[in-house]
């Protein structure tokens, strides 16, 4: 590893040195992003009048599902928290 003189800290990041650890990170990244999707979908059972108490509705789905790598929770996240703001002003 690289030191830094000033702080005495890494500059880069180590590579992993197992080739095991790196396969087990990648079914860790597998199996992270299969549970969301079973969750994202499961959300789709779900009513449209179910959906909105929630603050998102189908689309909002349908485009987490699309885009799993442009972080759907923070996305579904962001439409609740704008329909909570408009909650009284639809």
């Amino acid at each position: 590893m690289v030191h830094l003189l000033s702080s005495e800290r890494p500059s880069m990041a180590a590579a992993p040195s197992n080739p095991f650890s790196a396969l087990a990170n990648w079914f860790a990244k597998a199996r992270a992003h299969r549970a969301q999707r079973i969750a994202l979908e499961s959300l789709l059972e779900y009513d449209i009048a179910r959906l909105d108490d929630l603050g998102i509705n189908r689309q909002d789905l349908f485009e987490a599902l699309d885009s799993p790598s442009r972080r759907p929770g923070y996305k579904l996240s962001q439409k609740r928290a704008e329909s909570a703001r408009n909650w009284l002003n639809p």
